[in-house]
């Protein structure tokens, strides 16, 4: 592994990252703004094209902050030196979805607690406003985040790989569900029926509804994939129950 080889490696995958963040973003924004949309509608207003300026040009800016470490890594999984590992059998079925949630697991705690560290009034300016920049945000803010937010939380999964064996086939499926779930909770839309997003699964999961109640009330779920950590310690809220108004369901106020 060399420097060179890194930073080469940084720019293809900075190149790769932004081009599926558009994609992806894109799709799903046209799919529930500018088409029929699907679900129930939580954001109050339509995503501006400022807003989504805004969104675009600071998930873009992050972009090489997070294939920094994840071209470390594939330059020195090229190199034999990562825990990557190719047969499924290797360490038994049974660690492909233990080894999977385990990692869901550390990040989602990792970034409970450094999320309310960016919420401190000292840091919040520079280390998480951007983000907050979006009160009702579109799915292009799923990866909007300040340089400092950015370099704060790419690391961990990279970083874990040289640790723990994880199969390459799930760190794919891992950054898959990644990506998903970002957009996901951002989109502006629940997805999920309420049912769901209310019922027994769905009081220990990060959904669109739990999410978009903490870029309105920033005191409150700082969760990533679980509420566990909310639950834990004091910060878990869901909005209201909401309400039909005609042919349209919105929140109650």
């Amino acid at each position: 592994m060399t420097v060179a080889g890194v930073l080469v490696t940084t720019l293809w995958l900075s190149l790769i990252i932004g081009a599926r963040y558009l994609l992806v973003a894109g799709a799903v924004h046209a799919w529930l703004w500018r088409g029929k949309g699907t679900g129930v509608r939580l954001s109050a207003t339509r995503p501006s094209a400022r807003l989504i300026r805004h969104e675009i040009r600071y998930s873009l800016i992050s972009t090489p902050i997070y294939a920094l470490p994840a071209a470390i890594v594939l330059e020195a999984w090229k190199a034999g030196g990562t825990r990557i590992y190719l047969d499924p059998g290797q360490y038994g079925l049974w660690w492909l979805p233990a080894s999977f949630l385990l990692l869901l697991l550390i990040q989602d705690a990792h970034y409970y607690w450094t999320h309310r560290l960016m919420h401190d009034g000292r840091i919040f300016g520079w280390a998480h406003a951007a983000h907050h920049r979006s009160r009702d945000p579109s799915p292009f803010a799923s990866f909007a985040f300040d340089p400092a937010e950015a370099a704060l939380t790419a690391w961990v999964i990279p970083a874990l790989l040289f640790v723990l064996p994880v199969n390459l086939w799930v760190l794919v499926a891992l950054l898959t569900f990644m990506t998903a779930t970002a957009v996901m909770n951002h989109c502006g839309w629940e997805l999920w029926p309420e049912r769901w997003v209310r019922g027994p699964v769905g009081r220990w999961l990060i959904t669109a509804t739990h999410h978009s109640r903490h870029h309105t009330h920033m005191k409150t779920n700082f969760g990533l994939y679980f509420r566990l950590w909310d639950r834990l310690c004091g910060t878990d809220a869901m909005p209201p129950v909401r309400a039909q108004t005609g042919s349209t369901t919105t929140a109650v106020p």
